[in-house]
């Protein structure tokens, strides 16, 4: 028998070691093959379903990611909520690495990636003017301060196609812009969950500055930097995961992200 889970968790590949006594599910999709299996175990008394984005060897890069077989896989088991914790970069001096940006807005600059579900026939056009769930975000906020992380409430991230880091000229029209954050994989997780009527809340680790946050002349981003900062940081973002699955409220009737298709379909 398929286990079942209640709450999801997409991440890096280190994250599945807070997994005791996990139970690997291999799930067929209309979409194809998820990145990887899905480890299901209980964490704090919950269900939980963990799926490694970029595969457990990190073999699949953000532009071939299957986020559709990703997002189809959670619904299958059961999952109502994600937690959807990342790499980032920090476009912000005030936004040091180390923190936790727990954003509420994103700006997609990816190209070609396989973004909804609904393909026809006929249209479907979901709201996406707050595309992250408002309940789990203020739960992960409520996890970090517990833990004393250095959680930020808001910020918009820019989603780039990757797999390269972004030029100066780039990163200074981002900054220009306003925006905070930059990553390589938030979407289409957030808005493929929004036409499951599944909640995610993203929590952007941030790693590094990027290109020209310090200054013009201001070091490049690099691989390594981004690895090492995260792997720092990684007890504490499991920290606060573990803590937010534990202190995590049943889902409340009045969630938006459970309508989310209410009117949508023409």
């Amino acid at each position: 028998m398929t286990p079942r889970a209640e709450i999801g968790v997409f991440g890096g590949s280190g994250f599945g070691a807070f997994l005791e006594e996990a139970e690997e599910v291999r799930v067929e999709t209309p979409y194809g093959a998820p990145s990887d299996a899905v480890m299901v175990a209980e964490v704090a008394g919950r269900s939980v379903a963990f799926l490694p984005r970029h595969g457990r060897g990190h073999d699949l890069p953000p532009h071939r990611i299957p986020y559709r077989a990703n997002l189809w896989a959670m619904q299958a088991l059961g999952v109502e909520r994600i937690l959807s914790p990342c790499a980032a970069g920090s476009l912000d001096p005030g936004l040091p690495p180390g923190a936790f940006a727990v954003v509420d807005q994103f700006v997609d600059r990816t190209s070609g990636r396989d973004h909804t579900f609904h393909d026809g026939p006929g249209a479907v056009h979901i709201s996406a003017a707050d595309p992250y769930c408002p309940h789990l975000r203020q739960a992960v906020l409520d996890a970090g301060r517990a833990i004393g992380a250095d959680v930020r409430d808001g910020g918009t991230m820019v989603v780039v196609e990757g797999p390269r880091f972004s030029t100066r000229a780039e990163s200074a029209w981002y900054r220009q812009m306003g925006w905070q954050v930059i990553n390589m994989t938030g979407y289409p997780e957030a808005v493929l969950a929004r036409e499951l009527e599944i909640c995610l809340a993203t929590v952007a680790l941030i790693t590094d500055y990027d290109t020209g946050v310090a200054g013009a002349d201001g070091a490049a981003v690099t691989a390594g930097d981004v690895v090492e900062t995260f792997r720092a940081n990684l007890e504490v973002l499991r920290e606060l995961l573990v803590r937010v699955i534990a202190d995590l409220p049943e889902r409340p009737g009045d969630d938006p992200c459970r309508t989310a298709l209410a009117g949508a379909r023409l």
